[in-house]
């Protein structure tokens, strides 16, 4: 295991300087999500209320998402970051204090400017390691990036858990939030360590000529990402809360339970690049994804059951499991969209991909406060996400079975 880490200790130092800016915007991304509906419902926020804030910040990414896609064709990316950088802890403090003040409007203002400055990483990321990381590093790079999700999990959960553990009061949601959000103006530093030579693809035609992408072959690739994408957003944003309202779970379990997790998770991400090159694309995407869902299935329906002592133990077993497993084919999917699309489709994909997870985890986000204001359980909500998450599986299927095909035929 130390030689597969040692290979990514040779990634170019410009790629690693991204990779640590990642790190530090996940580093609130992931905490708010495992911890901002803990501290509002502490705030006696409820979770139709929750939901309906958090929607903002998908809209803040969906509405800026396509625009973003198109413009960053063609240009520099590195200004970008900066924004990204210094907007996403600006706009975190300020969610905060609006929860603190019982704000709504600061809070739902903040939401959406978050969700804008997210969108200034979230998108030119890619692009940026298809243009300038050498063909050899490509896939260790998207995997690091997309590990950045898990190593700021084990960090931001361990540094919450314990201290959440030792005393609830200091150490309280609110002032770890507080805390951890401050901290992530790091990432400002490490965006001026980034080489400043980009490569920048020569563009002949007019950014906004929407004619010049190949639609077809577009569509073909994200219907999988947005089928996956609809699930997603009914049952991430809002794991804490099941696990506190349905197993009376404690934020420092939760915590750990999180540590846990993202571990197996960072551990897992080393041998992605192995995995693949052993089992190709299909089995890869296929195998891990079906145990996942599987593994989601039986974490949801311990709340049939939850009454009894074990079903926590259950819930929080196949957590772990389900987690890593259906992490797996993130950078995989990733990279055979990019490589499916080519290279003229790439900052457009790139684009359209965030306006997806954004609008889907919008839309879901409504959904889920919708349907626990009527009530309804949440192993019931949770199977809408099993079964767009086969839906998209089955489809993500064809699409590497065309893929082939066309890497065959010579056409990519």
């Amino acid at each position: 295991m130390l030689s597969k880490i040692k290979e990514y200790t040779h990634l170019d130092r410009s790629m690693l300087n991204l990779v640590t800016v990642e790190f530090f915007i996940q580093l609130i991304n992931v905490t708010f999500i495992a911890f901002l509906p803990l501290y509002m419902k502490a705030e006696h926020f409820s979770d139709a209320e929750y939901a309906h804030f958090t929607s903002y910040r998908y809209l803040g990414t969906l509405v800026l998402a396509l625009f973003l896609g198109m413009y960053i064709k063609g240009r520099k990316i590195i200004p970008m970051l900066y924004i990204a950088a210094i907007g996403s802890p600006l706009f975190g403090l300020l969610i905060l204090t609006g929860v603190y003040f019982h704000n709504n409007s600061l809070i739902l203002i903040a939401h959406l400017l978050w969700g804008l400055a997210y969108t200034f990483i979230q998108i030119p990321i890619l692009p940026f390691i298809m243009r300038n990381a050498s063909a050899e590093q490509q896939t260790r790079v998207i995997t690091l990036n997309f590990a950045t999700w898990s190593i700021a999990t084990i960090i931001g959960s361990l540094l919450v858990g314990v201290l959440n553990s030792v005393d609830t009061v200091l150490f309280s949601e609110r002032n770890l939030l507080f805390a951890i959000v401050v901290f992530s103006f790091l990432g400002v530093f490490f965006v001026s360590r980034i080489n400043k030579t980009e490569h920048i693809p020569v563009i002949t035609e007019k950014r906004s000529n929407l004619k010049k992408y190949d639609w077809k072959i577009i569509m073909k690739a994200l219907i999988p990402t947005a089928i996956i994408a609809i699930g997603a957003g009914f049952t991430i944003p809002f794991m804490s809360l099941f696990f506190s309202n349905v197993h009376n779970m404690s934020t420092s379990a939760f915590s750990f339970l999180n540590f846990g997790t993202a571990i197996l998770v960072v551990i897992i991400a080393i041998y992605i690049p192995h995995f693949k090159e052993r089992f190709g694309y299909q089995k890869a995407v296929a195998t891990t994804q079906s145990l996942a869902i599987l593994a989601l299935i039986i974490m949801a329906t311990t709340q049939y059951y939850s009454y009894w002592n074990y079903a926590v133990c259950i819930a929080a077993l196949f957590y772990l499991v389900r987690q890593p497993l259906m992490s797996m084919a993130v950078p995989i999917t990733s990279e055979i969209t990019m490589k499916y699309v080519g290279e003229r489709n790439r900052e457009m994909v790139s684009g359209l991909t965030s306006a997806i997870w954004s609008g889907t985890a919008y839309f879901s986000a409504i959904g889920f406060g919708i349907l626990r204001h009527l009530e309804v359980e949440y192993v019931n909500i949770f199977w809408i996400t099993a079964g767009m998450y086969i839906i998209g599986v089955f489809l993500y299927s064809l699409l590497i079975r065309d893929y082939n095909n066309r890497e065959k035929a010579g056409l990519i």
